[in-house]
Order: structure tokens, then C-alpha cells, then sequence
């Protein structure tokens, strides 16, 4: 009974501290955006973002009201720099924390985070996400799981997930896969991937094997082995170069695919994760050829057969990674090296990327064939179900 009440206190004091949340962000707000252009999100998107904040039907929830607090005073005043609460004023510790939690994120990052924060809720509901839209702010495609934005010849294509940690569902892999065939189209000498939010991507939602069609397992690893194809394809065949800004955080097949980019660029606290065998599966995106080409094999095996994972410093050493920049000053750096780029001669960077991959194209594809036919496999046997059931089951008793 005593941790019932204890429960419910909480959950009555973080009530408080949402409402007080949402009334701090919309009154202050108006204060501080009167200032020049921000990196990434400009004053206007900033501005819209505040507003479509005040628009919302649903509760998001304390957790991200917290975030979206948190964002708000790091955007306006910077770095944490008041005295912590005492231990008994419980709402505005809890407040204090969330802010500090950021620690030198740049307000320029906190910016673009709370605008990513706030269309991707926005976009949940069914509305509008390209106002908001921040790095970087051009012309905007709609997508339900993507950003894809295009400015200064730089199309970006940015997995719209955050609260979901940019977990890869089955319409994500869709809208990647259409995302990549209009940027090959395009007129921009890059494309970028990057993440919303403070991961770049958790790999496949797993929730993606808990919906079997009627015709059974068998049809489900099927289906999904020739959606795996057809976007592992999309990377092997992209005409032109090809960059990830990895903002946090990377898991399973968002890792497997950088060894088919032509940059990858790192903050210092994204971390590199393959956890397959854990799953009871095997690699994919090409990574067992890649990575062992990269790295060496037995670092390789270290990765794909045995979970290590990487700090962003480790896979730069081992060639995963191009460079790994401050987490301060990750996205100013990165974008306006990124912006340089752009200006070179499109037809000059898009040919000689080609004349690089086509000496091992059809390699890739019959990698990217053989590691789908191994998974298929792997999606059907006994061994995978009992390890995605420990999953959950171990996920459920957090």
C-alpha cells in the first residue's frame, strides 16, 4: 500500500508539472525569439513550433513534456545554470533535471531539437509537420515517418520517429525507399540522413514481427525479406554522394548500412550497436562483406557475431566512421562543411561516386541477396521467435 501511495504522489506531482510546463513554454516563449536567424531553425520555425505546441489534442505524455521543457530553457538561456532545487521542492527538481540532463547541447541544437520535438507531435496527430521543419528549412515533401527537406543543394531525408527513437516500422522502410528514388532524381549534389530527436536510429521496431498476415510466419519473413532487399537496394544503386549525420545513438540496421555511404559523420556520443545474435538473427545491409572490408575480420566478428558496441571515437578508428565532432558543436560544424560541398560540380561528384561503386555493384547485390535469403530463414526458426519473446519479456519488467 505504501509504494501505491507513493505512486500516486509522483504521479500527482509530475500532473503538476506539466501544466506548469505548458503554461512557462507558452507565455515565455514570445520573449526570446525576437533575436537573428538561428543555425538550423530559423525564428519563424521556432516561432510556428510554439504555436502548433499550443494546438495539441493529445497529452504527450510527462516524459516528453518534460523534453519539451527542458529544450525550451536550453533554446532561450543555454546550459543549466541555476541552483538545484532542494530535495523536497519535487516539482521543480524534476524540472531542474530534465534541464541539466542536456548539459552543453549548443542552443542552436536545442532549437532544432525542440522543432523536430514538436513536428514530429504534430505529425502524430495527423497534421502539418513542414512548417516546423528545421534543418535544414526548404522545400518539403510530406511524408508520415520522414522530414525530407531540400536548401543550399542538399536534400535531407530525416527519420521523423523521436519518441520512438526513429525505430525503423515497416511504412518507415517504405518511405526511405521513396525518399531515395526522388533524391536520385533530384537536382542537389547530397543527400543526408540524419535522426529527429537525441537517437539517430534504434534499428527495426520489433513490433514489425508481431504482426503476422494470414498466411503465417512463413509469409511475414517473405514479405519482409524482399522489403530488406529492396531498401539494402536503394543504397547499393544511389547515384550520388550519400551522407549520414548520426546524432546519437545507432542500432541494427542503421549501422549496417553506413558501410554503403560515402561519409559518415559522428558526435562523440553516438554509439554503433548490431545486436543480432542476441536476436537469434544475422546480419544484414550488406555488413558482412562491408564491415570485415572496413574494419578487418575479426573486429568485424566482434560487431555482427558478438554485440560490441561501439563508442563513435572506436568506429571512426575502425573506418566506419569518416570523423566525430564535439556534441556542442556537431550540427553547426557539420552543416556548414556539408553546405561547402554542395557547391561542387553535381555531375562531377555524382560520376565519380559511380566510377567508385561500380567496381563492386553487382558484389553488393548478391551480398544483399544472400544475407536476406540467410534471414528469411532465421525470421522462421524456433530460435529467433524464443529470442524476440525474451525481448519483450525482459523489455515488460523495466
Amino acid at each position: 500500500m505504501a509504494g501505491v501511495a507513493l505512486r500516486s504522489c509522483a504521479a500527482w506531482r509530475l500532473g503538476q508539472i506539466t501544466r506548469m510546463v505548458g503554461s512557462s513554454i507558452v507565455h515565455r516563449v514570445q520573449v526570446h525569439t525576437t533575436s537573428s536567424p538561428l543555425m538550423g531553425a530559423t525564428v519563424e520555425q521556432f516561432e510556428q513550433a510554439k504555436n502548433k505546441l499550443s494546438t495539441l489534442k493529445n497529452d504527450p505524455g510527462n516524459e516528453v513534456k518534460l523534453k519539451i521543457y527542458a529544450l525550451f530553457k536550453q533554446s532561450t538561456q543555454g546550459p543549466c545554470n541555476t541552483p538545484k532545487p532542494g530535495m523536497l521542492d519535487f516539482v521543480n527538481k524534476v524540472k531542474w533535471d530534465a534541464w541539466k540532463s542536456l548539459g552543453s547541447l549548443s542552443q542552436e541544437d536545442a532549437r532544432q531539437q525542440y522543432c523536430d520535438l514538436i513536428g514530429s507531435l504534430v505529425q502524430a496527430e495527423g497534421g502539418s509537420s513542414t512548417p516546423v521543419a528545421a534543418q535544414p528549412a526548404g522545400s518539403s515533401t510530406a511524408y508520415n515517418t520522414l522530414l525530407v527537406t531540400t536548401e543550399d543543394d542538399i536534400t535531407t531525408i530525416k527519420l521523423n520517429r523521436p519518441a520512438k527513437k526513429n525505430a525503423i516500422t515497416t511504412e518507415m522502410y517504405n518511405e526511405i525507399i521513396a525518399a531515395l528514388e526522388q533524391a536520385a532524381k533530384d537536382d542537389c549534389v547530397l543527400t543526408v540522413f540524419t535522426g529527429a530527436g537525441d537517437f539517430y536510429c534504434s534499428g527495426n521496431d520489433l513490433t514489425n514481427f508481431t504482426k503476422i498476415p494470414e498466411g503465417g510466419v512463413e509469409l511475414m519473413a517473405k514479405q519482409g525479406g524482399e522489403l530488406l532487399r529492396k531498401y539494402v537496394k536503394a543504397y547499393i544503386d544511389f547515384p550520388k554522394p550519400l551522407v549520414a549525420v548520426v546524432n546519437g545513438p545507432a542500432v541494427g540496421v542503421s549501422v549496417t548500412v553506413l558501410g554503403l555511404f560515402d561519409l559518415v559523420y559522428a558526435t562523440e556520443r553516438a554509439t554503433f550497436h548490431t545486436p543480432f545474435s542476441q536476436l537469434g538473427q544475422s546480419a544484414e545491409g550488406c555488413s558482412s562483406y562491408t564491415f570485415p572490408k572496413l574494419m578487418g575480420a575479426a573486429k568485424a566478428s566482434e560487431m555482427l557475431l558478438f554485440n560490441k558496441k561501439l563508442t563513435a571515437v572506436q568506429a571512426c578508428e575502425l573506418g566506419l566512421v569518416t570523423e566525430v565532432f564535439p556534441d556542442s558543436t556537431f550540427q553547426s560544424e557539420v552543416w556548414t562543411r556539408l553546405k561547402a560541398y554542395a557547391k561542387l560540380p553535381r555531375n562531377s561528384l555524382a560520376l565519380s561516386k559511380q566510377l567508385i561503386r561500380s567496381v563492386e555493384k553487382d558484389r553488393l547485390h548478391a551480398v544483399n541477396d544472400a544475407e536476406v535469403e540467410r534471414l528469411t530463414e532465421r525470421w522462421t526458426s524456433d530460435e529467433c521467435f524464443n529470442a524476440v519473446m525474451s525481448f519483450f519479456q525482459a523489455k515488460a519488467k523495466l
